[in-house]
This record gives C-alpha cells, structure tokens and sequence, in this order.
C-alpha cells in the first residue's frame, strides 16, 4: 500500500504544471486513439490488406513520441523560449517560401517539406505557428513600456504577423486567418491600441484582396478558384456538398448517446473521416454527449489558460500560454463549426484528435510551453507561501 502511494506521489511528483490541463491532454488523447481505430477501418482495407490494428498503432505510436515532447517542453524554463524566438521565426519564414516554391503539390496545395534523407514530411506552418505566437508574446512583454507607441512597438509587431499569415494563406487560407485572429487576440490582451489593431484588420483585409489578385495570375502557387468554389457551395447549397451531407447524417445517426464505439457506418462514405471529419465520427459514435464533452474539453482548456494570464508574474508568460491555447482552440471550432455546416468546408483537422504525423508532435509542443508556463506560476506560489510560512 506504502509502495503504491509512494509511486503516485512520484508520478504527480514528475508531472509538473497544471495537472488540469495535464487531464485534458489525456482525454483528448483517448478519444482520439478511439475515435481512429474505428473511423480507419475502411482506409485499412483499403491500403493495409484489412489490417485494421495497423493505423490504432501507428497513430498510438505518434502520440506517444508526442507526449514526450510534451514533457521535455514542460520541463525547460518557458523564458528560455522567449531567447529562441527570433530564430525560430527566420527558420520557419525561409521554411514557408521553401514550401511555396519547391514543396510537393498535394490536392492542389503546397503545404509540405520532406526532411532530406529520412524521407519525412511536414506542414511548415505548424512551427510558423508556433514561432510567431512565441516571438509577438515576446514583443508584446518587451515592450510593455511603450506599448501605445505606433513606430516602436506596433510596427515591430505587425510585420511579422503581416509576413508569417501572408506566406501561408496562400496554401492553407484557414490557418492563416486563425493565426492571425490568435495575435489580434494577443495583441488585445497585451494593451496594443485599439485603433493600431483596427489598422491591423484593415491591412489583413487588404492582403487577402492582394491575394486573391496574384491568384488570377499565379494560380499554380494560390488557390484562389478553391477558395471561391468553396464559399459558393456554401452559400449557395443550404445542405451543403457530399462532404457535409455525410457529416451531418453522422451527426444525426449518433442521436444522444451514439450508435456505440466501433458502430460507424459513415466512416465507409466520409472523406478523410480520421482528420477533416473525426468530429462527425465521434458524434456518430458517442453521441451529442460526446461531441458536447469535446467541446467542453477545449473550453475548460480556455478557462485553465486564462487563469495563467491572471495569475502570471510576467507578461510574456501570459501572452505564451493564452497565444498557443487559442490557436488550438479556434482551429477545434473551427474543425467542429465545418461538421455542422456553420463555415465552408477547409480540411482543418481536430487538434490532438485527428490522425496526423508531425502536426500531432506540434500540438504536443504548444501544450508542452502552456505547461512549462504553468510550472513556474506554481513555483512562485510555493516559494510565496514558504516565505510567508517561515515569516
């Protein structure tokens, strides 16, 4: 009995942060290894000969390696992410022209790089996402003095979002208007003035119409007749295409308490049920009380991430932890907002859900920073409540 206790305090012991958020990380993570095993199967008989353990273990496998980068990232100081931003952010502006101009087209998109030699590829928007929110965290704390300052402080800011979110719209549009909410976000919490970030929306306004432009004459490097095609199915089809018909049949088969897990029907008819459509499948599955518990999941996230904004001793924490934790909860919105036929179709996957490679180890990234983030709070906590103790 000694022993068992013994081993649970080590476990908590070496789970540092918010044991919260450490739960929401976990849950996520099994309703994802569920929700893929059953929404392969189609996909495994297809391309693996009926091998339906194939993908459970390959995704398992992913997570896993994902949730050691988790708990390296939770373990190193979050300020010394601060150190690393600058070069985190050429990095991944040279790697998102490399991907512009010489990555692989896949569906008509060129979202990714290969790794030379290993045979790897990845999204390079993933870690532009990343280094951005590490970098205008960092600019908003920095500057905190001078925040109000047009030339000194929102200049220095909106350059680098202008640049990071005009680089990947043109491949991956949806990602780059949540990541550019996410750092107007950042920047209104961080006291930026309200007038620059209206500024800000007017300029994002004008380099999507810049877009959209260069489209008509680059169309092998923008996919502007996409974009449309899309918006127009959308307003036009108040049922929406064969993507969102399925979804919703989905959706509406799961009733209250769902068909059971493994019970899918849908997952034979859906495109890309394991990443653009796992919410369908889950709700399908488990019902609207399934869905209604991934919700609540990425909204208790918010809330835990919002208590380390107050409770944080230094603003670059704060803008840190609230950045990552919105870039992750918008795309789930917006991931959920599609199944149901709220925005136009745009293949965002469910973060820490979906099957995925690399952009599962990059959301294991972002919750590793929240946790290194929260680890210090608690620390200061301990060492004020020591001192008062001891006084």
């Amino acid at each position: 009995m000694k022993q068992t206790l013994s081993l649970k305090a080590n476990f908590y012991n070496e789970l540092k942060g918010d044991l919260a958020i450490w739960l929401v990380i976990a849950l996520l993570a099994a309703f994802s290894l569920m929700a893929i095993y059953s929404s392969t199967e189609t996909l495994a008989y297809k391309e693996r000969g009926g091998n339906t353990e194939y993908y459970l273990i390959k995704h398992f496998l992913i997570l896993a390696v994902g949730l050691c980068f988790t708990y390296v990232c939770h373990l190193m100081y979050y300020m010394r992410y601060s150190i690393l931003a600058p070069l985190l952010l050429y990095i991944s502006i040279g790697l998102l022209i490399c991907t512009l101009l010489f990555g692989p087209e896949v569906n008509d998109a060129r979202r990714w790089l290969a790794i030379p030699g290993i045979g790897i590829t990845f999204q390079s928007s993933d870690l532009a996402k990343i280094a951005l929110i590490i970098y205008i965290a960092r600019s908003i704390a920095f500057k905190q003095d001078y925040i109000k300052d047009f030339g000194s402080a929102f200049v220095p800011i909106i350059v680098p979002v202008l640049i990071v979110c005009g680089l990947i719209a043109p491949a991956d549009l949806s990602s780059a208007v949540i990541l550019f909410v996410t750092c107007l976000t950042m920047m209104f919490i961080g006291r930026v003035d309200m007038k620059y970030i209206s500024i800000l929306i007017v300029f994002g306004i004008m380099l999507l119409a810049a877009l959209i432009g260069l489209g008509y004459l680059f169309p092998e490097f923008i996919r502007v007749e996409t974009w449309t095609s899309r918006i127009n199915e959308f307003v036009n089809d108040p049922v929406g295409g064969y993507q969102i018909e399925q979804a919703k049949i989905a959706i509406a088969e799961g009733g209250w308490f769902g068909v059971g897990p493994g019970q899918s029907t849908q997952d034979n008819f859906l495109p890309s049920p394991y990443a653009d459509f796992i919410y369908a499948i889950i709700c399908e599955e488990y019902g609207l009380l399934g869905g209604a518990t991934i919700i609540l999941l990425y909204l208790f996230l918010v809330f835990r991430c919002m208590r380390l904004v107050t409770r944080s001793p230094k603003t670059f924490g704060a803008m840190l932890s609230i950045g990552l934790c919105l870039s992750l909860v918008l795309q789930a919105f917006m991931h959920i907002a599609i199944s149901v036929h709220l925005v136009p179709v745009t293949g965002l996957t469910l973060p820490m859900v979906s099957m995925g490679g690399t952009s599962i180890i990059f959301t294991c990234i972002s919750f590793g920073i929240i946790l290194s983030v929260s680890k210090y709070i608690e620390k200061v906590k301990e060492k004020s409540e020591l001192a008062m103790a001891g006084s």
